[in-house]
């Protein structure tokens, strides 16, 4: 029934498509190269400016033999090599609190899950926040480093303190998931994972590792935060850590809310939303707006087909739907999807590449006590794992954490076209849940820091959303004081209120 489904779909799309052909083109394809997998992925990675050694972390047997057999996690602290400014002044490793390690994922074949662990600069007892970058494939030491990380690396491979970094809000986790990214690995090409539920799963597994570890942390609030393709990922993992609270699996996980920013939930809503935000900004004309709209209606009825669990069907929406956003960038040239504010010249987008630099540096790499271990910064093969899971609808899991009081921040900066405020903000508006008529009703206040407006809030019970002023794809990159200040709001339950908590002292810790 879906391989009908499938052709179809991709029958009725290449009508659409031709419709939709721009009386300048010479010539066109009914699905342009660009929506190939291989080449988004490739894509993904050239605009970053990131080149990883490896398609992905699946090695060969007996070349992890640094790590032993069993299911514990294998951690160590460590310091990082070349630290400057430290505002410490000198204090140990141990005061400081920073902590990498693996964990084999119980339900795998030979997985084994890495992570970083900063101990909060300002009191132990603040939230445990966990960030899941995405991509899909893309480790977390991105943001660890670019964006809300307690370091940034300078040109010269010395890391400087961010003085803005989330750790000085939260207990802070980097996890490299989905099995292949970062410095996490198997042996085992199946420990691949190809949807939500496998990907949620191997998470709620490290995090029950995690706490056993670290029982001092067990009792803080868990906040599940992220952004870009981690739009999936957070509501699934959060669904599954309220899962297993209510059945009392293994230890039993404070999660008070979940974060997602510039993310992909809701693709039929999201999709939707691409030629009504391009027009808006001026990338598109409207002559093109309405040509590239003949293909919306296959868009909406091939991700409607493929709903929460389908399959064949899923793959044939990614294409379809994904020549739209093809269709727009080709009127808008060489923009950065990323932040419309810039230009894409070449590879250079953006330039995360003193990232490879940094963690295959041997001292940084004996440090963290990874070996030999490649790092992989994107992986393309985990991108194509996860195309069935792409147009999923993963809202559909959200009312029921907001009914039982779990909250929800949708944060999203106005310049990001690939994930853009206005499809997120439509989804989070069409959420059919106890309150969203409220949530409808409630006025939009402004997100003030330091007495400007960073943003623009709206917010009703456990669930908020907020536009975020003069960012792109990244917000903590590119707004790092509005997104700390962000952090300590809502975890604090005062994200509309003009002022954060007041900070500790380190000594305090």
């Amino acid at each position: 029934m879906e391989k009908l489904t499938f052709c179809c779909v991709l029958l009725l799309s290449l009508v659409a498509i031709s419709r939709a052909k721009f009386p300048d083109d010479h010539h066109h394809l009914p699905l342009p190269r660009s929506t190939f997998p291989s080449v988004q992925a490739g894509k993904l990675i050239r605009e970053l400016n990131l080149f990883p050694a490896k398609d992905v972390n699946v090695l060969r047997d007996g070349d992890a033999a640094l790590l032993d057999g069993s299911n514990r996690i294998v951690e160590k602290q460590f310091r990082f090599p070349n630290v400057v400014d430290d505002e410490f002044g000198g204090v140990s490793v141990e005061d400081l609190g920073h902590h990498a390690g693996y964990y084999k994922i119980a339900n795998s074949h030979a997985a084994r899950m890495f992570y970083f662990f900063f101990e909060s600069r300002n009191s132990k007892k603040d939230p445990v926040v966990i960030w899941l970058t995405g991509g899909p494939g893309c480790s977390s030491e991105l943001a660890m480093f670019y964006e809300n990380g307690p370091f940034t690396i300078a040109d010269n491979m010395s890391l400087v303190w961010n003085p803005y970094g989330w750790d000085k809000a939260s207990n802070l986790l980097y996890v490299d998931q989905p099995i292949g990214t970062g410095f996490s690995f198997s042996s085992d090409i199946r420990d691949i994972r190809h949807n939500e539920q496998g990907v949620s799963n191997d998470l709620y597994d490290f995090l029950q590792a995690f706490f056993s570890e670290h029982p001092e942390f067990v009792n803080n609030e868990f906040y599940i935060t992220g952004e870009s393709y981690a739009g999936h990922y957070i509501p699934a993992f959060a669904a599954r850590v309220h899962q297993g609270n209510k059945a009392k699996e293994g230890i039993h996980i404070n999660l008070k809310g979940f974060a997602i920013g510039n993310g992909l939930t809701d693709p039929a809503i999201q999709y939707g939303a691409y030629t009504d935000y391009a027009l808006d900004m001026g990338l598109i004309k409207q002559s093109d707006y309405n040509r590239i709209n003949k293909v919306l209606p296959v868009c909406e009825m091939a991700i409607k087909l493929c709903g929460t669990d389908g399959t064949v069907s899923c793959m044939a929406s990614y294409f379809v739907c994904n020549s739209i956003f093809s269709s727009i960038l080709s009127r808008a040239g060489d923009i950065n999807y990323y932040d419309i504010r810039k230009k894409c010249e070449g590879s250079l987008c953006y330039d995360f590449s003193n990232l490879e630099k940094f963690l295959n540096l041997k001292s940084v790499r004996d440090s963290l006590g990874v070996g030999d271990i490649s790092f992989v910064s994107c992986s393309p093969t985990v991108y194509q794992a996860m195309l069935m899971d792409w147009m999923r609808n993963l809202e559909a899991g959200i009312p029921a954490l907001l009914e039982d009081g779990i909250k929800l921040l949708v944060y999203a900066g106005e310049y990001d076209l690939i994930c853009n405020w206005l499809g997120n903000s439509r989804w989070v508006h069409a959420m059919e849940w106890s309150g969203q008529k409220d949530f409808v009703a409630s006025s939009e206040v402004p997100f003030e820091v330091d007495g400007s407006e960073a943003g623009v809030l709206r917010s009703h019970g456990p669930l908020a959303f907020l536009k975020v002023n003069n960012a792109g794809h990244m917000v903590p990159m590119d707004q790092p004081k509005a997104s700390l200040e962000m952090l300590k709001r809502w975890t604090h339950g005062k994200l509309s209120e003009g002022t954060a908590y007041p900070e500790k002292l380190v000594s305090e810790m």
